[in-house]
């Protein structure tokens, strides 16, 4: 399961992160920087506890159901150098949260190629392909 939590781009000799669909893992937002890592990427590591590897566009539906659950996304947070996300954004969102919004019938459209392979983990490639941007 190691392989799950590559947060390179193969540096130090391992292999890049991989995508829900095999590939190399894509760039998910740079503007917004995105990430567990703040690098555009939806790589994660040991230290991700949330799992923050669906990228995911927003939509304004997703941003006021993750507004009740208890995770403001929409307001601005300076102190956090956080400006918060509007519609259209993409945003590298915590796998279970995506699949939460999924049963609820609000979860935001997925770029497969840029969504890590650890979201597998939390849902179903067939869940995930059925609310692709990038379909497979």
């Amino acid at each position: 399961m190691d392989d799950v939590f590559r947060r390179d781009g193969g540096g130090g000799g391992r292999p890049p992160a991989r995508n829900v669909l095999g590939g190399v893992l894509l760039p998910c937002s740079v503007a917004p920087l995105t990430g567990f890592f703040r690098d555009g990427c939806c790589n994660t590591g040991p230290h991700d506890h949330g799992l923050h590897v669906v990228c995911a566009e927003m939509t304004a539906e997703f941003l006021a159901f993750s507004k009740a659950a208890g995770n403001d996304l929409s307001t601005p947070q300076p102190g956090y150098g956080f400006a918060g996300l509007k519609p259209g954004d993409r945003w590298c969102l915590c796998g279970a949260r995506w699949e939460e919004a999924r049963r609820a019938g609000a979860a935001p459209k997925v770029l497969l190629e840029a969504t890590h392979e650890a979201a597998l983990q939390v849902t179903t490639r067939a869940h995930l392909e059925a609310h692709a941007i990038d379909r497979a």
